[in-house]
């Protein structure tokens, strides 16, 4: 290493991850949905007839389990998407790389390379996105088959509790890297 160049053709990768998004598009995808149930509920007690009749048929709409699910998995995907658009940089990830003096064998550095990433970023996403709208899905589609209606783990919880575990692990990881270094 010299300055901020690598010499000799060492191996990397690149910040690709299958799930980019994290839960973030599930709780956005659940605010989404709610927040309409809500108002409808609220509006169904009021004393104007077909405010009343609107919001009543609103909540029995968002009730029926297949269409929630369904707008429940449309909205991860959409969510995933536009998250994952708001995060990662393809442009920047290509910028960095050249400037470091890397590349991709077989693609140009510059615009060709940012292109290449994006066009493996949104493959990468669509698994991401189907992965995270069934884990969302699957407690609404078991409650659905199985009629038990107090499941009190769901998808999300599950990716919390396995996110947390694997952060863990990275940071005990790096914990014990860190000691083999003198002085520690």
């Amino acid at each position: 290493v010299r300055g901020n160049r690598v010499y000799g053709g060492s191996m990397a990768h690149l910040p690709l991850r299958v799930n980019q998004a994290g839960v973030i598009p599930i709780i956005f995808a659940l605010s989404i949905l709610l927040f309409p149930q809500l108002l409808a509920q609220i509006l169904s007690s009021v004393n104007i007839a077909w405010l009343a009749s609107v919001a009543t048929s609103m909540v029995g709409f968002l009730r029926n389990q297949f269409t929630y699910g369904s707008l429940y998995f449309l909205l991860v995907i959409m969510f995933t998407y536009f998250y994952t658009a708001v995060t990662f940089d393809p442009d920047q990830i290509s910028k960095n790389l050249q400037k470091q003096g890397g590349f991709i064998p077989g693609i140009r550095p510059g615009a060709s390379t940012a292109e290449f990433i994006k066009h493996i970023l949104n493959r990468v996403v669509l698994i991401g996105a189907i992965f995270l709208g069934v884990i969302a899905v699957l407690p609404i589609v078991i409650q659905q088959f199985t009629g038990i209606t107090t499941m009190t783990i769901g998808g999300t919880a599950l990716l919390i509790v396995v996110s947390v575990v694997l952060e863990s692990m990275k940071q005990v990881k790096a914990q014990l890297v860190m000691r083999e270094y003198e002085g520690f």
